[in-house]
Order: structure tokens, then C-alpha cells, then sequence
């Protein structure tokens, strides 16, 4: 990997996501919701912005490819981790058990297949997408009704959350199907030497 891949601004993006994720967990044990919430929010905005960014810029890295993913699920899965131990009743374990145990399946599994077989090809699906969008737009929900509670908030948090649910488990499905398909196609011809 080559060291210059680390300073791309896309890269630098999601290294800041990455760092956020300790700021947004001390504030939300301190019941700061307020910048629990805008510091999500700043997380989030750098999720779309760094893909954008590295696509405007032709940035896309290796680093990036492995680094985005690993960011967001650090971000998301903490955050409902610690939102299900601190606030059980706006989420409740069971989407927290789910979430967690799709992430870990797909890095196991990522890197059992790179191991054995080589496996590189680890772009996230359209269901993958709707996944992340589902959290993401579950954790801010809650947090906003930590912040403002209101009953059409509360709403919102919950069609978030059983979303979270549905694509959590179609997306790991798509996800299986997809590396059995990529395991059964024949292997890459070597690169001609000039």
C-alpha cells in the first residue's frame, strides 16, 4: 500500500469519521445529547462526503475501499451498542444483536475468504447502501428525540429501526449470495508484462 493512499482527502474524511466515534460515546455517557447528536451528524455528513470526494477527485484508493466500511461499522455498531445500554427503551437489544452480528460475520468472512481464496471484491451492494442509510437514519432519530422528544420523532426512530432490521437481514443474505457468485467465477488472468 502506498503511503500517499493516506493523504487523500477522502481517506483523511474517514480516518476523522473514525475519531469521532470515542467524542459522540463520551457525550452520550455524559447525556450530552445535544453533541452526541451534532457530532453524528458531522460523522454522517463525512460518510457521503468522503465517497463524493473520491470520486469528483479520482481518489478512489485501495485504503479507501477497506477503510470506508470498517469506519462506518465502527461508528454504527458503538453507537447502538451504547444506545442499547443506555437508552434500552429507544433501542431495544435485539436490533442491536443484529447489527452487531451481521458486522462481525461480513469481517470474519472478508478475511477467511482473502485468506484462502484471494477475495478482494468487497463493494457493498445496493441492500448494503439501504442498510447503512436505515442505521444512520435510526441513530440520528434517536438521538434527536434524546435531544427534543416528540411523538412524531418517536415515529421516525421506529420506522428507522424496523428498517434497520429488514436490510440487516436481506443485505446479509444479497451479501452471501454474492460471495458465493464471485467464488465460482474463474480466476483473473494474469496482467501481460510489457
Amino acid at each position: 500500500m502506498n503511503f500517499r493512499q493516506i493523504l487523500t482527502a477522502p481517506n483523511q474524511l474517514t480516518l476523522l469519521r473514525i475519531i469521532f466515534v470515542p467524542f459522540i460515546v463520551i457525550n452520550l455517557v455524559k447525556h450530552d445529547f445535544t453533541w452526541a447528536l451534532a457530532l453524528f451528524v458531522l460523522a454522517g455528513v463525512s460518510d457521503g462526503l468522503d465517497g463524493l470526494l473520491a470520486r469528483t477527485l479520482h481518489q478512489q484508493t485501495l485504503l479507501g475501499q477497506y477503510l470506508d466500511p470498517i469506519a462506518d461499522k465502527m461508528l454504527l455498531s458503538t453507537m447502538f451498542l451504547v444506545l442499547s445500554i443506555e437508552q434500552r427503551a429507544l433501542v431495544p437489544w435485539k436490533y442491536t444483536i443484529l447489527v452487531f452480528s451481521r458486522d462481525v460475520s461480513i469481517l470474519l468472512l472478508g478475511g477467511v475468504l482473502y485468506m484462502i481464496a484471494g477475495l478482494r471484491d468487497f463493494r457493498p451492494s445496493i441492500f448494503g447502501k439501504a442498510n447503512t442509510f436505515a442505521q444512520l437514519g435510526a441513530i440520528f432519530f434517536v438521538l434527536l428525540q434524546l435531544v427534543k422528544p416528540v411523538a412524531l420523532i418517536d415515529v421516525a426512530a421506529k420506522i428507522f429501526l424496523r428498517a434497520t432490521f429488514l436490510f440487516t437481514v436481506v443485505s446479509a443474505v444479497h451479501y452471501a449470495l454474492l460471495v458465493q457468485h464471485r467464488l465460482h467465477l474463474p480466476p483473473a488472468p494474469p496482467a501481460a508484462e510489457p
